[in-house]
């Protein structure tokens, strides 16, 4: 029996997952954080932690792994490399692959070896493959780098919107009642001055506000996420056009939280949509309906020499989403 061992490591979870080469799942891991650019102890330990609980439930050692693969936020450029080898390689396991985990997620997404894919989770991130296998990333590396948005910066922006329709500057907003509520205060003064005078950060989880807020009709929270997705389509765009895929016919996979279960109204995908209609009028969106990790075992069955079947991908697929696969 072959055993392959797929790692999906972001900012706020990692996931492992263990199959056989028939993709019957034998064992899964969790942990917390897996991008080493926000904690890179951290992020080692909660790696390690993931693919020994993998290993433990299926019952198997890290020699009997044909190959691992590792689909880590933050896997961006060659100084990341240098440090992520070291962090992987110390786990132990005898043969390994790295990459972005933007690149997990489109193999989750499209039986073609070729695409785009898009992740909207706890940051952004934009990467595609052409035919010819060139690699192409574009983002990743926050706003100061030239991105907007993720869930780590939407919910500052949900805060700023009601902080500047308290002081004037722009239009009531459904976000004031919600985040009062959701955090705890009275009014925007009171925690106005408390998040000054303690130098609080705004929770993560402040981004959920924005659909909720969204779904009731306000254009502050809706003018946010319709930002977003005109940022993102702008990153598709600008890789289906430096890898010459624009009169390609190829998918487009949507990854990450905010993309997936957050966006049900369609406030980011709508304008997301329209700049890749525009741009590539053959390609098709996707919305990612499997874990990325799923992604992360094929790549590794992949990198292994192994030509995946259609059942396999049907089994796993059949799966659904991570929590849901019972051992």
């Amino acid at each position: 029996m072959v055993y392959y061992l797929g790692i999906d490591g972001g900012g706020t979870k990692t996931h492992a997952l263990l199959t056989d080469e028939q993709g019957n799942v034998l064992g899964k891991g969790q942990s917390g954080n897996g991008n080493h650019q926000l904690d890179a102890e951290g992020a080692a330990r909660h790696l390690a932690e993931a693919v020994s609980a993998a290993l433990t439930q299926a019952g198997l050692n890290r020699e009997d792994i044909q190959h691992a693969y590792f689909g880590l936020a933050g896997a961006d450029r060659e100084a990341d490399y240098r440090i992520l080898h070291p962090i992987v390689s110390a786990i132990g396991l005898p043969r390994y692959s790295i990459t972005c985990d933007t690149m997990i997620g489109l193999r989750a997404g499209t039986d073609r070896s070729y695409g785009i894919s898009v992740i909207c989770g706890t940051g952004t991130n934009c990467a595609g493959r052409n035919r010819e296998g060139v690699h192409l990333q574009c983002g990743g590396f926050e706003y100061m780098h030239g991105d907007f948005g993720g869930g780590a910066s939407l919910n500052i922006e949900a805060f700023r919107t009601v902080i500047r329709a308290w002081d004037g500057r722009e239009k009531p907003t459904l976000l004031t009642d919600l985040l009062l509520r959701y955090l705890g205060y009275q009014d925007v003064e009171t925690m106005f001055h408390d998040f000054l005078d303690h130098d609080k950060k705004v929770p993560i989880d402040v981004t959920k506000l924005l659909f909720e807020a969204a779904a009731l009709g306000d254009e502050a929270a809706i003018a946010i996420l319709r930002h977003q997705g005109t940022e993102l389509g702008k990153s598709v765009v600008a890789v289906a056009r430096r890898l010459g895929m624009t009169g390609e016919t190829f998918d487009v996979v949507l990854a990450g939280s905010l993309l997936t279960r957050g966006d049900r109204g369609g406030w980011i995908r709508g304008p997301l949509e329209e700049l890749v209609s525009a741009a590539a009028p053959s390609a098709t969106l996707v919305t990612l309906t499997v874990d990325p990790v799923f992604g992360a075992v094929w790549s590794a069955m992949e990198a292994d020499g192994l030509t995946i079947e259609q059942d396999v991908y049907d089994r796993m697929r059949a799966l659904g989403e991570f929590d849901d696969i019972k051992l």
